[in-house]
């Protein structure tokens, strides 16, 4: 019985070609849009995940904050707060931190030969490398010893390197770095991996040098702007960052702050901001589901309405209420099913063009697919119900009468 319904169901939509993809319309573009707009969402978040991932693993970064002064706020120099011995305070007293290392950068122009870039120069340690997954493709990064003896060496950063050694080898070259007027030669050791974006700005586009020939030559200063440490793993990032919050604390006065952020929050940040609007749009296309149901409760009544002398024959032959009723909630159901079909299928190859296009991961869960389909199942049943009713409640004799 409920095969012979669904065959006479089918039959009855596929009469009416025209009119049954538009009444699917609706549902077509609802299922759709959800199941692109979740798949782009989550292939842009891993893809965002992945790449912040990449720039080191669970980094801290320290820096100076706001101090409060008597006339309002005025912003604390680096120079009142950070020092080499702060940094190694904190890795001493904070048993979940693995390594601190000094950070500190100056603008200036880089010069060989007819070549010139204005960059930015950084001052750090060997460990940088490390801590930022980060290592030089040609030559060698600066040591220890380059630290201690604040020799004059330059590591580039891809970018740099292109610009001025556009088609040779720099390592062994010198170049030279103006800043306030005054001219440092440092020896190139080494060209960086190309890499992305970083806690300290574009990775591509700095050069790196020992932070002791740092402070020496190029600040003149024994303090430097921030601390970058890292974790021991990401499940100790966040008792990590309450150590050296208390470090700090205890370090510095009142009136003295800090601003300190770990991967962890910039991370969550990005998720809670992706999940926000993942449901904003996921709603926007709901709404398309309920137009299409709508559209779905107006082709059924049109079509109750013009088989009323079919409703009628068929109840003369014994047909009862709930055979007439279960029919036309079927063909509800089948053209919100066939549209969730429809949905799915160019809903996926939506979301896969635009991830192949944007150069992310194409990403679809099959719980948001099942998700749509069933609420196109649901609208297609709740909108099918009232025009399936009004079928089932026609009298017979006035229905054979109806023309």
């Amino acid at each position: 019985m409920i095969y012979e319904t669904i065959k006479i169901a089918i039959q009855s939509l596929y009469s009416n070609k025209l009119r049954t993809l538009l009444s699917m319309l609706g549902i077509i573009i609802g299922v759709s849009a959800v199941i692109a707009v979740v798949s782009i969402a989550s292939g842009s978040q891993v893809q965002i995940t992945s790449q912040i991932s990449d720039l080191g693993s669970n980094l801290i970064n320290i820096s100076p904050g706001i101090s409060r002064g008597g006339a309002g706020s005025i912003s604390k120099s680096s120079q009142d707060l950070f020092t080499l011995d702060l940094g190694e305070n904190i890795e001493e007293n904070s048993p979940n931190v693995k390594k601190v290392i000094p950070n500190d950068s100056r603008s200036g122009l880089f010069i060989k030969g007819d070549n010139n870039y204005q960059a930015s120069i950084v001052g750090t340690e060997e460990y940088y490398q490390v801590i930022n997954k980060y290592y030089p493709t040609q030559g060698i990064f600066f040591s220890d010893y380059d630290l201690e003896n604040s020799t004059n060496v330059i590591v580039l950063g891809s970018a740099l390197k292109e610009e001025l050694f556009p088609e040779t080898n720099p390592v062994g070259e010198n170049i030279k770095f103006n800043i306030n007027n005054t001219n440092h030669i440092f020896k190139v050791i080494g060209v960086m991996e190309e890499k992305g974006r970083g806690l300290t700005g574009d990775l591509n586009n700095q050069a790196y040098m020992p932070i002791s020939t740092f402070m020496n030559k190029i600040s003149n200063s024994n303090y430097i702007s921030n601390f970058i440490a890292q974790a021991n793993s990401s499940e100790n990032a966040n008792l990590a960052l309450q150590e050296i919050e208390y470090v700090l604390d205890n370090y510095l006065s009142e009136d003295e702050s800090y601003n300190i952020f770990s991967q962890d929050q910039l991370l969550d940040t990005i998720n809670n901001v992706t999940n926000t609007m993942k449901l904003m749009l996921i709603g926007i296309a709901a709404i398309s589901l309920l137009v299409g149901g709508i559209g779905i409760m107006n082709i059924m009544l049109v079509s109750v309405t013009e088989r009323t002398k079919e409703i009628g024959i068929r109840k003369a032959l014994g047909a009862k209420k709930r055979d007439i009723l279960v029919q036309f909630i079927i063909e509800s159901l089948t053209l919100s099913s066939f549209g969730g079909i429809i949905g799915i299928i160019l809903g996926g190859l939506g979301a896969y063009f635009v991830a192949q296009v944007g150069g992310w991961p194409f990403v679809i869960s099959s719980s948001i697919v099942f998700i749509a389909f069933s609420f196109s199942l649901i609208v297609g049943m709740f909108f099918g119900i009232y025009p399936a009713y009004r079928a089932s409640k026609l009298d017979p004799v006035d229905a054979l009468s109806y023309e």
